[in-house]
């Protein structure tokens, strides 16, 4: 019986919980990126959005939100419909149902400035994480910030994951790893060329 996606979403009453303190790490992150990125428009895409938790929850407090144009990629038709909600009022935000895991999801929302990836990670194979980390110059643009999250329960992947994003082109700028849970937030600055998307395939398989 597989995860029930939207059932999962529950921690997050939990101020205390793992899953809201990774949440914490994620919007700090954004929050902070927005604030070095003073360019009138900026573009983002979230990968598993779920309900959006990340990104909706810095932009309903700024005032500059109207600066952003994201679009959140969800499979679940029901995160889906939450994501929507809590997107009212943000004229520049794009909820899709879609498999996150296609390039053709991500036509016309790409090159991103912002690519966020946060529980994306652990829920793929590690070869899929591998192909997917390789992809990622198709989805930024020049000087594009990745924001992504992994568990470290053994074997712990994320050294080898940070390797991955040194030869695509990335440079680590932060990752956190707290001593009393397994989570870890990691983020990384694009300093490659951009290649074009491609029309078709996959990049992974959520499971």
């Amino acid at each position: 019986m597989g995860t029930d996606w939207a059932d999962w979403h529950r921690d997050y009453a939990d101020p205390g919980s793992p899953l809201s303190r990774r949440l914490a790490l994620v919007r700090s992150h954004i929050d902070s990126w927005l604030d070095r990125r003073p360019e009138p428009l900026l573009r983002v895409v979230s990968a598993c959005a779920g309900q959006g938790h990340d990104l909706l929850g810095v932009l309903a407090g700024r005032a500059d939100a109207d600066r952003v144009q994201a679009r959140l990629i969800e499979y679940d038709p029901r995160n889906a419909a939450a994501a929507r909600a809590g997107a009212a009022g943000l004229a520049g935000v794009e909820v899709l149902c879609a498999d996150a895991g296609g390039f053709g999801s991500y036509a016309g929302a790409v090159p991103a400035d912002l690519v966020l990836m946060a529980g994306v990670f652990g829920n793929v194979s590690d070869d899929d994480v591998r192909a997917t980390v390789a992809a990622l110059p198709s989805l930024c643009a020049p000087g594009a910030t990745v924001i992504w999250t992994r568990t470290r329960r053994a074997p712990d992947l994320t050294p080898v994951i940070d390797g991955w994003f040194t030869a695509a082109g990335f440079v680590q700028r932060a990752f956190h790893a707290p001593d009393d849970v397994l989570f870890t937030v990691g983020v990384h600055e694009f300093t490659g060329a951009p290649r074009p998307l491609p029309a078709g395939g996959t990049m992974f398989r959520f499971r």
